[in-house]
């Protein structure tokens, strides 16, 4: 019994149009350019464009822009081939199993909820401390923070968490919503993206006639630029190679490439598209490329609104805010907005992620890898409704007593690891069947596939020692389960 058994092309193709018994098909692609934005643009665009300009690349943030889209696009690429050409839910973990087998296959699934089920757990803990702030700090901590956080307030006294109820709030809210419907969770992440992306573009427009020329030159920081004061007192050097110049372009890069993290959900949601073959690489692409123009844009107008070195102080949450409140005057009610922007964000973030999460477990026990409870869909909705209730107390637990930092960069890294494997698996299945249909193809095969891992695997590279010795465990694990229970429940097994 081969730990590499394939699941062929016939029978995925079969299970693609079983759309009586199967999950309901509803989305346009329109849809699913908006489920994409609605996972890409988050916080991220708003925290780390401010800390790549301030810390690495100054007002060639815009240029690092360019370059980490660009190793998205490679990804982007051959997830778009393999959605025309396999519309079904699971997104990278159907794409191993027809090309690389069963053991890769659950490998992938494995890493993924590194990225959904974790990544929308530490967005929902984000999403309480905005929420938070917007209420002007009146949800007391102990019912804001996890047990393993404590703080001292105005008068001394010391105060120590207890569950984060925002959190669980919002993934509550969610999960119901997700419970709904597809159809009914595309139409309120359409609106969340049409509202989001309309503050974005609010302050492109106004932030654009506050852009002093000044700010914007030199383009690239110079090896010896003056050092930045830090919130901390101490000065910010920017001598290493990384912080100026093409090093510190490079190194923003990286920064910022997980503000693009995200548009790969787009296609678990396959088995729920009108049109798969048609709209999926639309979706995908669409989706990526519109949110890359936003970036440019944006960072274009924020480095020219404030002096890149006002970012090391204040590149964290409050960058945004701080940019208008110091240097667009009489504009101040757009930090609110911008507020709301980050919560509108980070609520369409996790609606994805979960909806992600929940079609992955979907077809990994529609294989037999996992409980049949996971698949079980519901009478009227034809929503995987117990998957999506069991991920809620899951990710629930997470975000209601586990502080953000111990997700870490975890996230990334599941979703690192499915870009490189769709790339390889773009490649395996040119040669392995030529003569396929393919509504999509990726350019420059096996070129582009072969960038786009490189680019990945340099991205999984640079993350922290410990982040790596996490996710080892995490797949040692995963490899637990599969050798114990899905080995021998897979539907291909002989």
């Amino acid at each position: 019994m081969s730990l590499f058994r394939k699941k062929s092309l016939d029978i995925l193709m079969a299970q693609a149009a079983d759309s009586e018994k199967g999950l309901k098909r509803t989305l346009g692609v329109w849809s699913l350019i908006a489920l994409g934005i609605g996972a890409i643009i988050g916080a991220g665009l708003f925290v780390r464009t401010a800390a790549a300009a301030g810390e690495h690349a100054g007002p060639a943030v815009t240029v690092s822009f360019i370059i980490a889209a660009v190793g998205c696009a490679f990804a982007g690429l051959c997830y778009a081939e393999f959605a025309s050409i396999i519309p079904i839910a699971g997104s990278a973990y159907t794409y191993a199993y027809a090309t690389m087998g069963e053991l890769i296959a659950w490998i992938i699934g494995w890493a993924l909820i590194l990225e959904y089920a974790l990544g929308a757990a530490t967005v929902s803990i984000s999403w309480s401390e905005y929420m938070n702030k917007l209420l002007g700090g009146k949800i007391p901590f102990e019912w804001s923070h996890s047990p393993l956080q404590t703080a001292l307030d105005a008068a001394g006294v010391m105060h120590r968490g207890i569950i984060n109820v925002p959190a669980l709030v919002i993934l509550a809210a969610l999960t119901l919503l997700l419970i709904k419907g597809m159809q009914e969770s595309a139409v309120v992440n359409g609106i969340i993206v049409f509202l989001k992306v309309s503050i974005v573009l609010v302050f492109i427009f106004i932030g654009w006639h506050f852009i002093k020329d000044a700010n914007h030159h030199p383009y690239t920081i110079p090896a010896d630029a003056k050092p930045a004061l830090q919130a901390n007192g101490k000065e910010y050097s920017y001598l290493p190679f990384l912080n100026h110049g093409w090093g510190g372009i490079l190194r923003g890069a990286a920064v910022v490439f997980f503000a693009f993290i995200g548009f790969d959900a787009v296609s678990t949601a396959a088995q729920e598209a009108k049109n798969p073959k048609k709209d999926m690489p639309m979706g995908i692409l669409g989706s990526l490329a519109i949110c890359t123009v936003l970036y440019i844009l944006f960072s274009w107008v924020l480095t020219g609104v404030a002096p890149y070195t006002d970012f090391v102080k204040a590149g964290k949450e409050a960058s945004v805010a701080y940019a208008i409140d110091t240097y667009m005057h009489g504009y101040q009610w757009l930090s609110t907005l911008v507020t709301i922007a980050i919560l509108l964000g980070f609520s369409s973030v996790i609606l994805v992620m979960m909806m992600g999460q929940s079609r992955v477990f979907y077809t990994m026990s529609s294989d037999g890898l996992l409980p049949k409870v996971f698949s079980k869909l519901h009478p009227r909705f034809r929503t995987p409704y117990k998957s999506n209730m069991i991920l809620f107390i899951f990710i629930g637990l997470f975000a209601g007593f586990l502080p953000e930092s111990v997700a870490g960069d975890l996230t990334s890294i599941g979703t690192l690891l499915a870009f490189v494997l769709v790339c390889v698996g773009v490649i395996i299945l040119r040669k392995k069947d030529p003569n396929l249909h393919r509504p999509f193809k990726t350019p420059l095969v096996p070129l582009v596939p072969i960038l786009g891992m490189l680019v990945c695997t340099a991205m999984i590279v640079s993350l922290w020692g410990t982040t790596l010795l996490s996710a080892f465990i995490w797949m040692i694990i995963g490899l637990m389960i599969y050798f114990s229970y899905s080995k021998n429940h897979s539907k291909l097994k002989v």
